[in-house]
């Protein structure tokens, strides 16, 4: 589920790059109202529970599930992963006041390259979580774990049943 949410977050951050240009090119118009909206929708949801998925379910049984001088990268990797997800929130927080002006049908445009930072920083991120990440959760947790934080990511999306 985090690796399929990775390709969306892509998705989502192409659709930023082709806003700016469409908004650039012909105004605001009902397109990008709804490529607004969507993005706002996606960001605000499934992207914020993404980082909490992380954070409150799969971190903790990583760092559970380790002992030794294993520990004490796998606490390094997750460290940083959480800062990137402060700073990707704040990144996104710029953004988002954009996309809320264009849903109003407010041409203004943001600042250059904050849209690039962002998708950057995405870039580096979700490669990093694929590359070390994910691999070893794969290899460390068990049924019992992955079922726990598989649980805990359907309720915080309000999915009450498997």
């Amino acid at each position: 589920m985090l690796a399929v949410c990775h390709r969306r977050i892509r998705t989502q951050c192409a659709t930023l790059l082709r806003l700016r240009s469409h908004v650039a090119m012909f105004g605001v118009d009902d397109a990008a109202c709804t490529a607004a909206r969507n993005v706002m929708s996606y960001f605000d949801g499934v992207a914020r529970h993404h980082h909490e998925d992380e954070e409150q379910s799969l971190f903790p049984a990583l760092l559970e599930s380790m002992a030794g001088s294993d520990a004490i990268c796998l606490r390094q990797l997750v460290d940083s992963l959480t800062i990137d997800h402060r700073e990707l929130e704040r990144l996104w927080d710029t953004l988002k006041a954009w996309l809320v002006r264009i849903e109003a049908r407010d041409a203004a445009s943001p600042e250059a390259g904050e849209i690039s930072v962002l998708i950057d920083l995405y870039d580096r991120h979700i490669e990093r979580e694929e590359q070390e990440l994910l691999p070893m959760a794969a290899r460390l947790l068990g049924s019992t774990d992955l079922n726990r934080i598989g649980n805990a990511m359907r309720l915080r999306r309000g999915i009450t049943s498997s």
